[in-house]
């Protein structure tokens, strides 16, 4: 980057000053309480995120059947919304009261109320309760968490079950508020047998939107998934929508959780986060949300009584924490590297921002920065976007984040350009502008060719036009 030519930094602005946008973060686990969420508003809004991922938690709400204590998620849901985010939530897990297994496990995780029609009923009447209250304040809310995952549907994945738990709950949703939205899957990950047998229950008719969650440290097969995902949805309903409703890595090697034993670190999180997100936003999807804010267990398997069942520390977060011994997320909640990467996309990418084709395309010269010439092989990622009159071009290198880094050139070819773009390192921040001596003109002016830009495993953007005003 030493030759380009630094001309400041990004403004970064908080969730009410960027408004609504397609970028979320994860605030999940709060039913278990395994955070402080006082602790987090300010710094979750500072990132500049406008959806909030929560979750509602019917164990710790409903302890006497028939009567909802809400305080706890009325406080959580009104904070966020006080700082210009909007929450959504995921409607989860069991309840203790209706399940009998659900007393074996922490917080409920994963225990279905499928078995008797007082199980089924007494999930309707929470949910109605839970959208009747936040109505006009929460707009979107998923159906349980990852059915399609053992840990998540204890009595055995069953795509035909989980559909119709889905559709008698999108049922109860929409009966409670016309106006919100229901999403359904879940999904662990694009599992399109087990989406089809789903479907094929009749959900498309009653669903607004299906999710799913991308743990993988390749994000180059990601708009393939979103291809096929698409194409299934089509064949039932073109009208369900799209939502990446989680998405992360680690920051640390010792981490349990997906992804868990790869060398992870804080810069490779950052470039997952940055890679990842920025894949999403080059779809059609309705929003992408992070996994997660904050560092904290994952308990997804833990056992009543049993505590080191759940005392398994996950390190997604991008506010670093530290653990008390029940597992608490406790101490300085300090910002990572990703959280400023985080904070860069957010800058750039609000809801005036995006997904357009540009005219631009991949060339390959001489480059003495590295002896030979331009990196060419098919790794390079190219994506364009539009936000007002101005376009941007993000690219990457798309490097094995656990076995390399990348540090090339790369030369590209233009068509109606006259003004040299600036380019924008979103790991840190900085703005250049790109040199004349880099720049290919016509005997009209106009910029034809950009040569030897800095390429790395790290996405940069170059921005034409007022795309960062």
């Amino acid at each position: 980057m030493e030759r380009m030519q630094k001309i400041g930094t990004l403004p970064l602005r908080s969730a009410a000053q960027v408004g609504p946008s397609r970028i979320g973060i994860g605030f999940e686990k709060l039913d278990r309480k395994v955070f402080e969420p006082e602790k987090a508003y300010d710094l979750v809004a500072a990132t500049g995120v406008h959806y909030v991922r929560l979750q509602s938690g019917w164990q710790r709400t409903e302890t006497e059947k028939g009567k909802y204590d809400f305080a706890w998620l009325d406080d959580i849901v009104d904070q966020i919304i006080a700082r210009g985010m909007e929450p959504w939530i995921d409607l989860c897990y069991g309840n203790e009261l209706y399940t009998p297994m659900a007393k074996e496990y922490f917080g409920a995780v994963g225990c279905a109320p499928i078995a008797t029609e007082e199980e089924r009923e007494g999930w309707r009447r929470y949910v109605k309760a839970v959208v009747t209250r936040y109505r006009g304040k929460v707009k979107w809310y998923e159906i349980w968490n990852e059915p399609d995952g053992q840990w998540c549907w204890k009595t055995g994945v069953s795509p035909e079950e989980y559909g119709d738990f889905a559709l008698a709950t999108a049922r109860a949703i929409h009966e409670a508020d016309p106006e919100a939205k229901a999403i359904a899957g879940v999904l662990c990950y694009v599992n399109l047998p087990y989406l089809k047998r789903m479907l094929d229950r009749g959900v498309a008719a009653e669903a607004d939107a299906v999710s799913f969650h991308r743990y993988n440290a390749n994000e180059l097969d990601a708009l393939n998934e979103m291809q096929a995902l698409r194409a299934l949805l089509d064949r039932y309903n073109p009208k369900v929508q799209i939502i990446q409703g989680e998405s992360g890595t680690q920051s640390d090697s010792r981490g349990a959780g997906a992804l868990r034993g790869g060398a992870w670190t804080p810069l490779k999180q950052a470039k997952y986060l940055l890679r990842h997100r920025l894949i999403d936003l080059s779809t059609d999807m309705v929003f992408t949300s992070h996994f997660s804010a904050m560092d904290m267990i994952e308990a997804l398997n833990g056992k009543v009584g049993d505590k080191a069942s759940y005392l398994d520390f996950g390190y997604f977060g991008v506010i670093q924490a530290d653990f008390n011994e029940e597992g608490l997320a406790t101490g300085e909640y300090t910002p990572k590297l990703s959280y400023r990467a985080l904070q860069h996309l957010c800058a750039l990418f609000d809801g005036k921002a995006q997904p357009e084709q540009l005219p631009i395309r991949r060339v390959v010269n001489p480059s003495p920065r590295v002896f030979d010439k331009d990196a060419s092989d098919s790794r390079l990622v190219m994506l364009g976007f539009r936000r007002g009159n101005g376009t941007a071009l993000a690219y990457w290198e798309a490097a094995d984040l656990m076995r390399e880094t990348f540090d090339s050139t790369v030369s590209f070819q233009l068509a109606g350009v006259k003004d040299a773009p600036r380019l924008v390192d979103l790991m840190t921040g900085d703005v250049y502008q790109v040199p004349e001596t880099l720049v290919k003109r016509d005997d009209l002016g106009n910029v034809v060719e950009l040569v030897n830009l800095p390429l790395t495993d790290s996405p940069l953007l170059l921005m034409f036009g007022d795309f960062d005003d």
